[in-house]
Formats: C-alpha cells, sequence, structure tokens
C-alpha cells in the first residue's frame, strides 16, 4: 500500500467514525488482522434489496489456509414480513422455524461482533452486502466498511489467465456457477442454500483462488 493509499484509509476511517451511529462498534474500523477473513453469506425471502429481507446469515473465519468452521457463526432471522412458498423451497426455513429468529438489527450486531475488521469474502457477496447494510445504515449511518472480496471474480481472473492472447481477443463465456466452479476447482460441494455451507465453500474456493493466482 502506498503512502497516498495508506492516508486515504486513514482519513476514511476518521470519517466514518466521525459520522458512526452507534460508537461502540467503531472497532469495525480498526486495521484488519494479518492474513485473516471472514467468508459470510445470508439467506432471504427473495432477491428483491428493497422488498425483501433476510432469513439467515452464516459465516466462518479464514486464518491463514485454514478455515475455522467450528467457530462458526449461524444465525436465524425474524423477517417483519411473512415468507413466500417459494423462497422456503429454496432455503427450507418455515414461518414458524423463523418465528423465533433474532430482530434483523440483533443479529447483524452479532454478526459485526464476529466479522471486526476483517475483510469480507463471498459468492456473489455484493447482494449479501446490500441486504445487510439496509440494516446497517439506520443504526450506524453507513453500510459494512471492510474490503470485499468476490470469489466469482477471482474465479473469473483465473479463466482469463488461461486464455491464450488469441483467445483474449474474442474471450468465451465464463461459466461463474457456484457449482462448475467448485468441481473445477477440484473442490467438494456442500448443500446449497445453508449459509454456513455457502460461507464454508466460498472459503475454500477464495483459499484455494489465492495460490492459483499468486
Amino acid at each position: 500500500m502506498t503512502l497516498l493509499s495508506r492516508q486515504w484509509q486513514a482519513l476514511r476511517r476518521w470519517w466514518l467514525r466521525y459520522h458512526m451511529g452507534l460508537p461502540e462498534f467503531a472497532f469495525i474500523l480498526d486495521p484488519a488482522p494479518d492474513q485473516e477473513w471472514v467468508s459470510l453469506d445470508c439467506e432471504t425471502t427473495g432477491l428483491n434489496v428493497g422488498k425483501d429481507e433476510i432469513v439467515s446469515i452464516g459465516a466462518v473465519r479464514i486464518v491463514g489456509d485454514r478455515i475455522l468452521s467450528s467457530e462458526r457463526l449461524e444465525l436465524i432471522v425474524r423477517p417483519e414480513k411473512g415468507i413466500s412458498a417459494q423462497s422456503i423451497l429454496i432455503h427450507q426455513l418455515r414461518a414458524k422455524d423463523v418465528a423465533q429468529g433474532l430482530p434483523a438489527e440483533e443479529a447483524v450486531k452479532k454478526l459485526l461482533h464476529f466479522i471486526g475488521s476483517r475483510p469480507l469474502v463471498g459468492y456473489y457477496l455484493e447482494f449479501d452486502v446490500a441486504m445487510l447494510d439496509k440494516v446497517l445504515f439506520p443504526m450506524l449511518g453507513w453500510g459494512l466498511p471492510q474490503p470485499k472480496i468476490e470469489v466469482s471474480a477471482m474465479y473469473h481472473s483465473l479463466k482469463m489467465r488461461q486464455l491464450t492472447a488469441q483467445q483474449r481477443q474474442a474471450p468465451p463465456e465464463i461459466d461463474l456457477r457456484l457449482a462448475t466452479m467448485m468441481k473445477d476447482l477440484g473442490l467438494p460441494m456442500r448443500d446449497a442454500h445453508n449459509p454456513v455451507n455457502d460461507a464454508v465453500m466460498a472459503a475454500m474456493a477464495f483459499i484455494k483462488l489465492r495460490h492459483l493466482l499468486t
């Protein structure tokens, strides 16, 4: 990181702290622990960030090349609106399953303590972060500030690197589906649409891709 980058990061942390709605969470702006990340995933009532809600959150810590799955975070979240039959088919969580879940604000606070200042890893992470930020903005005044690492983008970079110079002139469409990516990387699939399983798979892909891209 250049001196200018460090100065910009320091200025950004100061600005976020100054405008923070809940000062007790200022620790998420601390420098990240070296070689540590958090892989996370959310299950939701649908794919519309504006109207849908989180029903479960899963996260695991990554330290170096190790996934600390025994220290995972797994939360059921109680949505304010009902759950459609279509979403139940996907994540298998019924209305009675989420009825005793945590309110979204409380669940996100637990997630912040779990993440700390570690960078975030995920598969199509942008959607999960958008859903979490929807809860965070009224609480903090801003969304998750940690660096975010998208494993499908890492995989795309790897496949592009493997193309010949001629192939790069008109590159083929790259299949970024999770099952395709895991199979190509020689990694085991877990049952999908379980947030901890999805977080672990993203963590496995991240560790493998980090080495393949160096």
